[in-house]
């Protein structure tokens, strides 16, 4: 018999997609580095970058000194927030509200950014939803469309128009998940979608290689984000991320780093690459 797993947050759930600051305790974003201006002048659109990991991405991001566009479903609140945040760092912000499930907002998505910026330097593609479910035939089919189009369709249309705008020197990453690597018996087509992810990385990153964009993923193990308490019931809520190896789920701002590191010019002979924060977990890379 397995033993029970442990609370490590309080027992909570909140309506689809969830709000960052009703969460209890409230994400961290904030960075934990002081930064030193190394994307300084860079232009970064990430969807989903109104809470969550790619809250915290936005807020590293911009205190490193790069603009950053925001695409997001419905969290106007959360993302109004956000960008407050990012501008406290001085740079520009743009608000983007759209639905990433269709290809004709993905096309709109790059336009505004570019409109507003001029270039895209950094692609971070990043909206993802799951649903849990007992057995894969609880999957109807229009879940599993809705999880495909908006966790892998967006990442390729998205890419295929900011690819107009990206120059030598630009790099896009992808973010994956620990499920790509262990598969979930719960959330059998998200993760299908996040291995799909690996796939797209590794081989848009060959694609592109001798056009000198850069593409990598970051496949995180359990963090502390909205998606959580808006997708899980309240007892898988409470004990969630404690069975990784630190017995405790990850923050946003533990996460952001990793992204950091594969946006970096320093770090150009990186791509191709996965990076793995998840509390220690051994994955095949």
């Amino acid at each position: 018999m397995k033993n029970p797993k442990k609370a490590v947050h309080p027992p909570q759930q909140q309506a689809r997609p969830g709000r960052h600051e009703k969460m209890k305790p409230v994400p961290e974003t904030n960075p934990i580095s002081r930064g030193s201006n190394m994307l300084k002048g860079k232009n970064v659109l990430i969807t989903g970058g109104d809470s969550g990991i790619g809250k915290a991405v936005a807020k590293l991001f911009a205190l490193e000194g790069a603009n950053i566009a925001i695409a997001y479903l419905s969290e106007t609140d959360d993302a109004s927030e956000t960008c407050a945040e990012v501008k406290d760092y001085g740079v520009d912000c743009l608000l983007i509200k759209t639905d990433l499930s269709k290809e004709a907002n993905c096309r709109k998505t790059v336009q505004k950014t570019v409109r507003q910026f001029g270039s895209i330097d950094i692609l971070i593609n990043n909206i993802a939803l799951h649903w849990e479910q007992k057995s894969l035939t609880d999957i109807i089919t229009d879940q599993l469309i809705k999880t495909f189009t908006t966790n892998v369709y967006s990442y390729f249309w998205t890419t295929r128009y900011a690819l107009e705008h990206m120059k030598k020197g630009a790099c896009i990453i992808n973010s994956s998940s620990v499920t790509a690597y262990r598969g979930s018996d719960s959330l059998i087509d998200y993760a299908a979608t996040k291995a799909a992810i690996i796939g797209f990385t590794r081989s848009l990153a060959a694609n592109l290689v001798m056009k000198g964009i850069r593409v990598n993923a970051v496949a995180p193990g359990p963090i502390w984000t909205p998606l959580i308490v808006s997708s899980f019931r309240k007892e898988k809520v409470a004990a969630f991320g404690s069975d990784a190896p630190m017995k405790r789920p990850g923050q946003p701002n533990e996460i952001a780093p990793s992204y950091l590191f594969l946006a970096l010019e320093e770090n150009s002979y990186m791509t191709r690459q996965v990076l793995h924060p998840n509390g220690g977990e051994i994955v095949n890379a």
